[in-house]
């Protein structure tokens, strides 16, 4: 993993003497009274939910025998799919209730209460993103008045809400081990395990990519994905296709499967025309960008030597199911916290005074995270994988 260097990353004094009483906590107190229904609270789109996983593993084993559902938003982008695409019916999650987030409508705000109230949960399972103390208070309140009084997970601490600092990588703790800390009272996620981040693909998906990759005709296959729901994490249609012109040159042999939403098909194929004009003996580029679903993604990632792209739900759709990463990550989040999953992967960020901003539009400072990245760079980390 490319390093990242001269950063400063204290969030908390006690942070692990927290983590260590949090995995010292018994399992949880309900094991003897039967649990018939469990309302799990998680927002966001495709990256979101994998980094839940092993959080959510950890639920079902902790109430197998209860019917789970979860509460999230409406997706909201044409390029972030829903929870339940990302899931499915694999067994975690039976069924989902939505609204539309940041919502202070009493119209929208009703209807979610009195779908949750009659439901009458035994159990709230809270994998909330990072939002504050208050917003969690605000949150555990509104579950108490839909009659949810046992709550697990809520972060209504500055622990619970931070990514703490780890000795071991003097770098904060990724988010899908906060969430893990966080309810950690139903158990150990196991999240160095593959059973942690098992999606549970069916045959028939893992069919689908198999016929979706038969225009590879057996080569070896470099999975790439170009697009980004914000701008701030955008490398550029020019960088992209600079570098895939420098790979086709590199890897001959190689396919080039382009992985994304369809409103990223145009500039994939930008992109991949570097790949073309790089040598006749190029190999076959496959646009895949959306005829596949996630899980079908995933199946094709599995199939691919490397994944290629942006800090993205795709790269973390990856990781998940083992493929080396090479990834680009703008400088808006602190290092660590979102990084894929796994000791496999090369992380491509460079720290610079406004890191940690947070912001989908870049404009005062042009993106010089990103614009720093130079494509010698990037390839020379799909060099460092593949050979």
């Amino acid at each position: 993993m490319t390093a990242v260097v001269g950063v400063t990353l204290c969030r908390c004094q006690k942070d692990n003497t927290a983590l260590a009483r949090s995995r010292r906590r018994p399992q949880n107190n309900l094991m003897g009274k039967k649990i018939e229904r469990v309302l799990i609270y998680r927002l966001g789109s495709l990256g979101d939910m994998v980094v839940a996983l092993p959080a959510l593993h950890l639920i079902a084993r902790a109430f197998p025998n209860a019917e789970r559902k979860m509460l999230t938003n409406f997706p909201v982008s044409v390029k972030a799919p829903a929870a339940a695409a990302v899931l499915a019916e694999n067994g975690l999650v039976h069924g989902y209730l939505r609204y539309t987030i940041k919502t202070r409508s009493l119209g929208v705000l009703l209807p979610l209460w009195w779908s949750i109230a009659r439901w009458r949960p035994d159990v709230l399972v809270y994998l909330g993103p990072v939002r504050g103390v208050d917003a969690a208070r605000r949150d555990s309140t509104f579950f108490r008045l839909c009659g949810i009084s046992k709550q697990i997970g809520v972060p209504l601490t500055e622990v619970m809400q931070s990514n703490l600092l780890q000795a071991e990588t003097n770098a904060l703790e990724p988010e899908y081990e906060r969430l893990a800390r966080n309810i950690a009272e139903l158990g150990d996620a196991r999240i160095d395990t593959a059973e942690a981040w098992d999606l549970r693909l069916t045959a028939a998906e893992q069919a689908r990519a198999t016929e979706a990759l038969k225009p590879a005709r057996g080569r070896p296959v470099l999975a790439v994905s170009v697009g980004t729901k914000v701008q701030s994490k955008d490398w550029g249609r020019e960088n992209w296709r600079a570098l895939l012109e420098r790979l086709g040159g590199m890897y001959p042999g190689y396919a080039l499967a382009l992985m994304g939403a369809p409103e990223e098909s145009e500039a994939s194929e930008f992109a991949a025309d570097g790949w073309r004009r790089a040598a006749r003996e190029a190999g076959p580029v496959i646009n895949l960008c959306g005829p596949l679903t996630p899980r079908e993604s995933a199946a094709c990632f599995a199939r691919a030597k490397l994944f290629l792209g942006h800090d993205s739900g795709p790269m973390h759709l990856a990781a998940t199911v083992g493929t080396p990463c090479v990834a680009i990550f703008a400088a808006r989040n602190i290092p660590r916290v979102w990084y894929p999953h796994g000791a496999q992967h090369r992380v491509i960020y460079h720290p610079v005074n406004c890191m940690g901003c947070g912001l989908e539009t870049c404009v005062v400072e042009k993106k010089k995270c990103l614009t720093s990245i130079t494509v010698d760079e990037v390839a020379g980390e799909v060099r460092a994988v593949l050979d």
